[in-house]
């Protein structure tokens, strides 16, 4: 077990390095600023500010670790959550 979560935060600790690496280069465009923006402009609704301001991908790993940190939480606790007994 130690030896993955060793592993999951070296791949963390290098995603973290890689992008902050990348980000000395152009910036790319993220989907906020492609698609849901194109779609606000055809709503007529340019001026819509998001829920959580993030800029370019960060939104999209947010949900990444999100999603990762509940998978982690719902495998843990899969006996507890599933079971057929119930506790009384």
């Amino acid at each position: 077990m130690r030896k993955i979560m060793r592993v999951f935060a070296a791949v963390i600790v290098f995603s973290l390095l890689a992008a902050g690496a990348s980000a000395d280069e152009e910036k790319w465009a993220g989907v906020d600023e492609v698609v849901v923006k194109k779609i606000a402009r055809e709503a007529n609704r340019p001026g819509a500010e998001p829920l959580i301001p993030l800029e370019g991908d960060a939104a999209l790993f947010a949900f990444l670790i999100a999603g990762a940190t509940g998978g982690f939480v719902g495998g843990y606790y899969y006996r507890e959550l599933f079971s057929r007994k119930r506790k009384e």
